[in-house]
């Protein structure tokens, strides 16, 4: 017995898992990836494995090689992340823009296979965020519909989604004029960018004097504008850097980004999915019953982050009316963080009861919660360890709605825990009397 370690008995010796694997929910993650795919899937889809039977996986080869370029500056200890969650996130166009709250790209592509979701079907995710599983979704060859009520987040996730696909001439071009770019957005910006990250794109009606047409193509402004966005934010933050010198790093890290994901596509023939990246409410989507094939998503915790004050300087930029956008935003309302609180509880029962409506029955819906256990605390005055965590809470909501808890993963939250110490990931399947559902 002594000479088996635990992954041996897992996965034999066929299986090898990627390096870095460190946590319990990984190989719960990957056992299930095991079970659920071919040998063949799993060298194509599989989040988990560097290789079958000595061929390497696509996940191992899009992240293998050197990590995420980095501007010239970047602190040793995001550097240091980066390097030790190479196959975890940073891959693909995941790495554009430090989206707070995002989760890791290799737990969702794992989870999307637990979830028995193949290529050509259709995920949703009713709060995408900063689109984390569009994108991911997307290079696993399925199709995505994402929606959030935020533009800057709308926006943010449709330009990952064209980073897969966006020329890259402009984009080395736009590197080498950065300071023509910067002074540019830097004057327009005082009038407001409005409706920019619409599918037309920004349109002068004069070009302006050094700007290349071609900076103004949907996709290119798309990239362009978000690396602005990126490096106002970080002169907030910082000032290590003289903003036209970060903006230049930032835009030079986003042409890197596309070109390596663009070239590993290219390299593994890989057809990507359908990814599309709306603004709507996720209390009401425009979307038919029973067309959904799964839906992941994780929940914002609005009631003890104020989302909109998080975004504003790139939601002004962007024209956003930011007090018409907390009226919208769940669990934002109210006065009290016990009012915010009990908003938020009946938002999320909509928004399950619509999760409910457009997934196919005997399909599933995973949610990714925090406990939050600690704000919780706050709002009920109340010992954090006595208090029923939010995981219990979405649970008890899904299941009224006819969405059945089938299982659970746990991981810890490193570099958190002073905030949130536990997230789950819940897994959820839509109650059907037909035969022939799929098991988890």
């Amino acid at each position: 017995m002594l000479q088996h370690d635990i992954r041996q008995r897992l996965f034999h010796g066929h299986l090898e898992l990627l390096p870095q694997m460190n946590e319990i929910y990984e190989l719960e993650l990957a056992f299930a990836e095991s079970q659920a795919l071919s040998e063949k899937a799993l060298v194509h889809h599989g989040a988990y494995f560097a290789s079958v039977k000595g061929v390497a996986t696509n996940h191992f080869r899009l992240c293998a090689g050197e990590s995420m370029h980095l501007p010239d500056g970047t602190a040793i200890k995001r550097r240091q992340f980066f390097e030790r969650n190479q196959f975890r996130t940073g891959y693909a166009t995941h790495g554009l823009f430090p989206y707070r709250g995002k989760f890791h790209p290799q737990m969702v592509k794992g989870i999307l296979n637990a979830m028995g979701l193949r290529p050509g079907e259709c995920v949703l995710d009713p709060m995408m965020g900063s689109g984390t599983t569009l994108v991911e979704a997307a290079v696993m060859g399925i199709d995505a519909k994402g929606f959030d009520v935020s533009p800057f987040c709308q926006f943010m996730a449709s330009t990952k989604i064209d980073g897969l696909r966006v020329a890259l001439e402009p984009l080395d071009r736009a590197v080498r004029e950065s300071g023509l770019l910067f002074r540019f957005f830097g004057d327009v910006a005082g009038a407001k960018i409005k409706l920019l990250g619409t599918a037309d794109g920004y349109r002068p009606d004069i070009l302006p004097q050094g700007m290349a047409a071609e900076w103004f193509a949907p996709k290119v402004w798309g990239i362009l504008l978000l690396a602005y966005l990126d490096s106002v934010g970080f002169a907030e933050r910082s000032s290590r850097q003289k903003p036209n010198v970060q903006f230049r790093g930032i835009l030079e890290k986003y042409a890197a980004v596309a070109r390596r994901i663009q070239q590993g596509l290219a390299a593994l023939d890989i057809a990507t999915g359908h990814a599309q990246a709306q603004q709507g409410d996720a209390r009401c989507l425009p979307l038919a019953a029973s067309s959904i094939d799964g839906i992941l998503f994780s929940p914002p915790y609005s009631f003890a982050v104020d989302y909109v004050e998080n975004d504003a300087p790139h939601l002004r930029l962007l024209g956003a009316n930011l007090d018409e956008l907390r009226g919208r935003m769940v669990g934002l309302r109210g006065q009290s963080l016990r009012e915010k609180f009990e908003g938020y509880i009946k938002d999320m029962q909509q928004v399950l009861a619509e999760c409910a409506r457009v997934l196919r029955p005997g399909r599933c819906c995973a949610i990714v919660i925090g406990t939050n256990r600690n704000q919780l605390g706050e709002v009920f005055d109340q010992d954090p360890a006595e208090v029923e965590g939010l995981d219990l809470q979405m649970i008890r909501l899904a299941e009224a709605v006819g969405l059945k808890f089938t299982r659970r993963f746990e991981r810890r939250i490193v570099g958190l825990a002073n905030t949130m110490r536990d997230e789950d990931i819940l897994l959820l399947q839509k109650v059907s009397d037909e035969s022939g559902t799929r098991s988890l």
